[in-house]
C-alpha cells in the first residue's frame, strides 16, 4: 500500500476539502467553534498528547468514526506510543461498552497503517 492511499491519508484530504468549504460560507459564530476546537487541544495544564488521547476516548464513546480518525491521527502526530494508544483503547471501551468494539477494530486497523506508512513530510 501507498502512503497517499492510507485512510489517514484520504480522511485528511477530503477534511481540508470539506472544512474549507465550510469555513467559505460560516458565519462569526461557525468561525469561533473551529477556533475553540482547535484551541483547546494546544499545550495548555495539559500537554496537547494528553488531550489528543482524551480526545480519541471520548470520540470512541460517541462512535464518531471521523472523529475516531482524526484523534488518531494527531494522536500518531503528537508521538503517542502503541502502548498508550492501546490504554485510551481499553478507557473507550470500559466507558462505551461492547458497541464500541467496530470502532476499535477500525481505529487499531488505522494506528497500524500510521505505523506503517507514516504521514506525509512525518515519516513514519
Amino acid at each position: 500500500m501507498k502512503k497517499e492511499d492510507t485512510a489517514a491519508i484520504r480522511f485528511q484530504r477530503e477534511r481540508d476539502e470539506l472544512n474549507n468549504t465550510v469555513l467559505k460560507h460560516a458565519g462569526k459564530n461557525l468561525k469561533r467553534f473551529y477556533s475553540l476546537d482547535s484551541a483547546v487541544y494546544r499545550d495548555g495544564a495539559l500537554p496537547a498528547k494528553t488531550k489528543e488521547l482524551l480526545g480519541f476516548s471520548t470520540s470512541l464513546v460517541l462512535r464518531c468514526d471521523d472523529c475516531i480518525l482524526y484523534h488518531t491521527i494527531r494522536c500518531f502526530e503528537e508521538g503517542v506510543t502503541t502502548e498508550e494508544f492501546e490504554e485510551a483503547v481499553t478507557i473507550g471501551l470500559a466507558v462505551g461498552g461492547s458497541i464500541t468494539i467496530p470502532h476499535i477494530r477500525r481505529a487499531m486497523k488505522n494506528w497500524q497503517e500510521l505505523l506503517d506508512h507514516g504521514l506525509p513530510g512525518k515519516g513514519k
